[in-house]
């Protein structure tokens, strides 16, 4: 999501700062090798997540951790993961924002520059994905909407497709944190990108706010990783309810779901998206160690 919308960032809690930061390897992670992964899940994390935490500290963490990219970055952004053998494994790249998006084509031209511009830079710095979004109904049917996305998807996948870059459209609770989000099934958004049919778009299905709208998360994921219907270029995590640490005060079995997902063969990756409680990189190791199956 845009760093200008504080729908996620106002959920930080200010107080986290001192802890974040005590907490933190050693800038650059030379001290220490990295925590050794089985790799069957590439995870990251979100970078809004932890805005407290300078960049370069958050990837130096990152990889000892053993996770393979920071995600949601700014095109100026996308280089400093390579410092520390990460990548962006998905960046901002002119998108639209979560209420103005692809379902108005008064926004398309804005998201086809912004995708001119970003794109081959995101292909020079090595990342995979970036996102996009549906926008906010405002009154519009789930028909005209899917025709409008539809359309400016087609304006713009050849970007995509001639960088081999993903464009992901995320997948947003209505319910809960963004009401009115008009990407709030994975059918909705599964028809739009089978509509658009190109291997370089796809969706950002993101298990907390589809565990809040639908759940069903093991065997609506199965059925969009399948050879013939993989329609889901990457994930998100966040406890359900709340966004917070993936633990037992949460009601979504993370080993499950990532067993899911990795015997689909994904190649992708799942990024940590919670607002940690506790002090912030032990609650991320804590939430790899989980999805390490």
């Amino acid at each position: 999501m845009m760093p200008s919308q504080l729908s996620r960032r106002a959920a930080l809690k200010s107080g986290l700062a001192a802890t974040a930061l005590a907490s933190l390897a050693p800038l650059g992670g030379a001290e220490t090798a990295p925590a050794p992964r089985k790799d069957r899940i590439r995870q990251s994390v979100c970078r809004w997540c932890y805005q407290e935490i300078p960049l370069d500290q958050l990837c130096a963490s990152a990889a000892q951790i053993g996770l393979k990219g920071i995600d949601l970055l700014e095109p100026a952004e996308y280089e400093v993961p390579r410092r520390y053998g990460l990548i962006c494994t998905m960046g901002y790249a002119g998108g639209g924002t979560i209420p103005d998006a692809l379902n108005r084509p008064e926004n398309h031209a804005a998201i086809e520059a912004g995708f001119r511009l970003n794109i081959p830079l995101a292909a020079k710095a090595g990342v995979p994905n970036v996102i996009t979004f549906s926008g906010n109904r405002r009154g519009m049917s789930d028909d005209e909407g899917a025709r409008n996305t539809i359309a400016g998807l087609n304006r713009v996948k050849k970007i995509a497709e001639d960088a081999g870059v993903t464009i992901c459209m995320e997948l947003l609770n209505s319910k809960v944190n963004h009401p009115d989000y008009m990407a709030d099934h994975t059918a909705w958004g599964v028809r739009v990108v089978e509509a658009v049919n190109s291997p370089r778009v796809k969706l950002l299905y993101d298990i907390y706010h589809m565990q809040i709208m639908e759940g069903d998360l093991i065997a609506t994921i199965g059925a969009n990783l399948a050879p013939t219907s993989a329609w889901i270029g990457h994930f998100h995590t966040g406890g359900v309810p709340g966004r917070h640490e993936l633990d037992d005060t949460q009601e979504v079995q993370w080993d499950g779901v990532m067993r899911a997902i990795a015997g689909a063969s994904f190649e992708g990756y799942v990024a940590h998206e919670f607002i940690p409680t506790r002090d912030p990189i032990s609650s991320l190791r804590a939430a790899v160690d989980l999805c390490d199956v």
